[in-house]
């Protein structure tokens, strides 16, 4: 066919061996349907609630759980989309291994969030000012009972993330 004018693509074998772009295992039913992403998206929503709800008395650790939860959930809505709208089938990338990237990524900020968040909470007991004559601790009891809860669901996010990161990998490698 070749000698004819005609072009021959290669055997499947060989485009995948010479890195072109996996096919998607990763449906739109899978990944809507699997509870682990039910759970990131929930999970991260109430850690995003939780640390908003309070006076956030050290701004350094609780933003940066905050940047976390609020750009993991909107990078997680926009993977969704990708495949709700069927871009995976026109952007020509192995998303396989950006699934695996992406959430082993995500799996490490968490976690990390996750010990500043229980970090903050440790630190209750502390004065809100040293110089003050009051005895205002860092969080009040309302506030250290949901800084608790926000450092158990940062960790259940985190959790979520490594059973995805695992998961992801299972189905680029395997």
């Amino acid at each position: 066919a070749a000698a004819h004018g005609l072009s021959v693509s290669p055997p499947v074998s060989q485009s995948v061996s010479q890195g072109a772009p996996q096919p998607v295992s990763l449906s739109v039913s899978q990944l809507v349907s699997s509870p682990v992403f039910l759970s990131l998206q929930v999970f991260g929503t109430i850690v995003w609630i939780l640390v908003a709800a309070t006076q956030v008395p050290l701004p350094l650790l609780q933003g940066w759980v905050m940047f976390v939860a609020v750009t993991a959930w909107f990078l997680s809505i926009v993977f969704l989309c990708v495949f709700l709208f069927s871009y995976a089938n026109r952007i020509a990338i192995n998303w396989n291994q950006t699934d695996f990237l992406f959430h082993g990524t995500t799996f490490v900020f968490y976690f990390g969030a996750f010990v500043l968040q229980a970090a903050t909470t440790s630190l209750h007991h502390l004065p809100r000012k040293f110089n003050s004559t009051t005895q205002e601790t860092l969080l009040s009891d309302h506030e250290y009972n949901i800084s608790i809860a926000a450092s158990i669901f940062a960790f259940a996010t985190a959790v979520c993330y490594g059973c995805s990161t695992a998961l992801a990998l299972r189905r680029w490698k395997l």
